[in-house]
């Protein structure tokens, strides 16, 4: 069950040292119920074998934290965000129980570490990314105030569960219509057309993930 890993101790010890922030503006998604929300995505791609991503949201502290599977190797995350949806936190967990990876934003696009080192190659970035879950994807599209029609380029820091690498892209989102979005990399040339739910949660990218619940 999502969650059950991460209730220990030392683990909870982590959780319970994330900040919240304030909250910033609202969109127009239907709002989370304040009792969680959940939702879990299957692999599609032909590229590698089926496996499952999954994301349980809680509200606290004014703010939402997301805990999440990425369906390799049993890794997990940890993100906080605003009531407005802007990353403050992001945790990772492999095969220790303190995190691998532990970084926090001042929500200006300054970044650094929980040792206090700054990680200047990845000041601008405003989002987190994980190619092992769509979820990460979500987190903008509920924030982003756009039209349908119009389009956003954001800074986003990709990081890479099996090396802990972290490399700072460019991304294009662009609303569709009020159920599709259109994010495109400007670093890989890739575009994918993802379809939403009412609470701006994927359902499907093609050839990639498909919503399960």
């Amino acid at each position: 069950m999502l969650g059950e890993p991460m209730q220990s101790t030392r683990r909870q010890h982590w959780l319970n040292t994330i900040e919240p922030e304030m909250p910033a503006q609202h969109n127009a998604y239907q709002s989370l119920s304040s009792s969680g929300h959940k939702a879990s995505w299957q692999t599609i791609s032909t590229a590698q074998s089926s496996s499952h991503s999954a994301v349980q949201l809680r509200w606290e502290n004014e703010g939402w934290t997301a805990e999440g599977t990425l369906g390799v190797d049993n890794a997990q995350y940890v993100l906080r965000l605003s009531a407005g949806w802007v990353i403050q936190q992001c945790l990772l967990f492999r095969d220790l129980e303190d995190p691998d990876l532990w970084l926090g934003t001042d929500t200006h696009g300054r970044w650094g570490e929980v040792n206090g080192a700054h990680r200047t190659e990845l000041d601008g970035c405003t989002d987190i990314d994980f190619a092992n879950t769509p979820f990460t994807n979500c987190i903008p599209i509920r924030r982003l105030p756009l039209l349908v029609g119009d389009s956003a380029i954001i800074s986003v820091a990709l990081i890479d569960i099996e090396t802990l690498g972290i490399t700072k892209q460019t991304q294009q989102y662009t609303k569709v219509s009020p159920t599709t979005w259109r994010y495109f990399s400007l670093a890989s040339n890739c575009e994918v057309e993802a379809n939403v739910d009412e609470f701006g949660f994927i359902l499907d990218e093609p050839n990639r993930f498909q919503r399960v619940t």
